[in-house]
């Protein structure tokens, strides 16, 4: 176990958390922060606290409600626990939310028309002249040899292929420098850049990424197209399905929160609740 961890743990140790009275045992918590990465250990403790309390507001609430639910087992035969079988069922009883109709579906399209384009397409080559900042002479002799590739470029763009294979230091050389198709993700954001700023035909300056010095041809763009709202509606509905019921699953355990007696954790108010 970490120092720091250890520190988490001699402070935590000082403080109680409890819920109506039902104390969240310190050793649980400790188990459970290892569920919730965080930038450090006091921060993954607190959501480890945070969910434990919310499990335990939840279970004294079906339980309060007499709840019974059978638990559910699902393809690779897992059986539920008892536990999460009735905060299921309580779920499923106080926390309905109706299904989006049409003309929401619609307004979400509309206001997102961004989130249905295919991406676009760039069918392009380059020439990698491979080196890595750290190293300084290497560096500099990698940013010389592009200059005056490029150079070369700019009196005879037709010769791209021939100096590619002839000085690229990527695999694609074999090819003459060919990328075949790239959409956005495939390369790092300088290329992605370069290759945006690009007109079809054009040859780029080099352009530096943590690979190299790249000199890029841009051979051919395809638009993204705009998928039409009869295509998007149901993933747009499932979306903003869940999205209503993730906002009134919050505002459930917010108001169970306002009424429970909570030691040593905080929760948000039944009105500050915002979910995205």
């Amino acid at each position: 176990m970490s120092c720091s961890l250890k520190n988490v743990l001699a402070h935590a140790h000082r403080r109680v958390v409890s819920v109506n009275g039902i104390v969240i045992p310190q050793d649980a918590i400790a188990r459970e922060a290892q569920n919730h990465p965080s930038p450090t250990p006091i921060a993954a403790w607190g959501a480890a606290t945070r969910a434990l309390v919310v499990r335990e507001l939840l279970l004294q609430e079906a339980r309060s409600r007499g709840i019974k639910a059978v638990s559910l087992t699902d393809a690779d035969a897992r059986r539920e626990s008892d536990e999460d079988a009735l905060i299921r069922g309580l779920i499923e009883m106080c926390v309905m939310t109706p299904s989006p109709d049409e003309d929401a579906c619609r307004r979400y399209y509309e206001q997102n028309k961004a989130r249905f384009r295919s991406p676009e397409i760039f069918e392009c080559s380059h020439i990698l002249f491979a080196a890595r900042r750290d190293q300084a002479v290497a560096f500099k002799a990698a940013r010389e040899r592009a200059e005056v590739t490029g150079a070369l470029l700019l009196d005879n763009p037709s010769a791209f292929a021939d100096l590619a294979a002839t000085h690229s230091d990527c695999p694609s050389r074999s090819t003459g420098g060919n990328l075949g198709q790239i959409t956005s993700g495939m390369t790092t954001p300088e290329f992605e850049r370069a290759l945006g700023d690009l007109a079809v035909g054009a040859i780029s300056p080099p352009v530096e990424t943590r690979y190299g010095f790249h000199i890029i041809h841009l051979l051919r763009r395809i638009p993204g197209e705009l998928l039409p709202f009869s295509v998007a509606r149901a993933k747009i509905e499932c979306y903003l399905a869940a999205r209503s019921r993730r906002t009134a699953l919050a505002q459930f355990i917010a108001l169970l929160a306002a009424r429970a007696e909570l030691a040593g954790v905080e929760l948000p108010s039944p009105g500050t609740c915002r979910v995205h």
